[in-house]
């Protein structure tokens, strides 16, 4: 294995046993976690060189054995947080510790490793990453992200794509809806093409799978276990939208004469250099090169010099959206400087 992929594995499989432990022994188990998810990534940003990608491969048996492995946990995790904050063997604060673990956990790794599953060709792969959205109540990511994000990025027709001063708030409300829309319509389109049935339409996963799931919570932890399977479905599509928000804020390809937006290029994503939360993250805070290559594995993305770098890591870039007066001051005079850029 190479050095790096020991870097991905300890990083995004840790937390499992310590939001697990926490989930059955509460205590200092969940203080762990949350520190781990926290002020520990938080300050190896700060202390540990850039990282580099494991090599210019674009095959990663042990990436691919992680993401497996990521994907499997994620379920078992789900199922264990969601029984935990319905029962009785955990007090108020160490639910609240809890939820705000498993939370973070699942919008920032498990969306994540989803990401990296729904881009690989192999169908059983793509249904782990599938299935992994769908237990967040967010499937019809899959299409919009694959077939519209990718193609209409940094252009006003992407939902997912923040327009400059645009608040969070205002673009997680477009995004939502709009990629759910937009997604449904070419998914539908492409069924009628090739002249299937209505009942293999991927929305059908989508919605049927997520109320079989939150069906599933209610008969595992009653009520209860039902609120918290929402609840923990919404902080993990929350993370998910502040990640689209802040990786293309204010960026935009121009028009040419012909009326089709310039190719995607570097300077069209916002990238973080920041090695811990990268790697807790696969990779996803390298943005750019991921939209170049939207099929090379996570250990192999780059970074370039020539795309627009975020002042601080992606999870303190997202904190700073939800305060929309100083985001602007932040990010509005950078975008600014690189929607200038020829």
């Amino acid at each position: 294995m190479p050095h790096p992929m020991i870097l991905f594995t300890c990083a995004t499989l840790l937390p499992l046993p310590l939001i697990g432990l926490g989930a059955v022994l509460g205590g200092a188990w969940i203080g762990a976690a949350l520190l781990f998810l926290t002020l520990i990534t938080a300050t190896l940003d700060h202390l540990i060189t850039r990282a580099t990608p494991a090599s210019a491969k674009t095959e990663f048996p042990a990436a691919t054995a992680l993401s497996v492995t990521l994907a499997l946990g994620h379920f078992v995790l789900l199922a264990l947080v969601i029984r935990a904050l319905a029962g009785e063997g955990l007090g108020l604060l160490e639910k609240a510790g809890l939820f705000a673990a498993a939370g973070l956990f699942f919008g920032q790794v498990s969306n994540s490793n989803a990401h990296e599953l729904i881009h690989r060709s192999g169908r059983l792969l793509h249904g782990f990453g599938v299935w992994v959205y769908v237990s967040l109540l967010f499937g019809h990511h899959a299409s919009a992200h694959t077939l519209v994000h990718h193609r209409l990025v940094a252009t006003r027709a992407d939902p997912s794509s923040a327009r400059l001063g645009e608040s969070f708030y205002r673009f997680a409300r477009r995004a939502w809806k709009g990629s759910f829309r937009q997604g449904l319509a070419i998914e539908s389109e492409r069924l009628a093409r090739l002249g299937r049935p209505r009942w293999q339409h991927p929305y059908v996963t989508y919605v049927g799978g997520a109320a079989l799931l939150l069906a599933l919570s209610a008969i595992l932890a009653g009520p209860l276990g039902l609120l918290a399977h929402l609840g923990l479905a919404t902080f993990a599509q929350t993370q998910l939208l502040m990640s689209d928000y802040v990786q293309h804020y204010g960026l935009n390809r121009t028009t040419g004469p012909d009326g089709r937006p310039e190719p995607v290029g570097a300077r069209h994503s916002w990238n973080s250099p920041h090695p811990a939360s990268s790697v807790l993250m696969l990779n996803a805070p390298r943005h750019s090169d991921h939209h170049a290559r939207p099929a090379r594995a996570f250990p192999a993305l780059t970074l370039s010099d020539a795309a627009p770098m975020l002042p601080r890591s992606l999870p303190v870039m997202a904190c700073l959206a939800l305060w929309p007066r100083q985001w602007r001051r932040v990010m509005d005079p950078r975008a600014a400087r690189w929607r200038n850029v020829a």
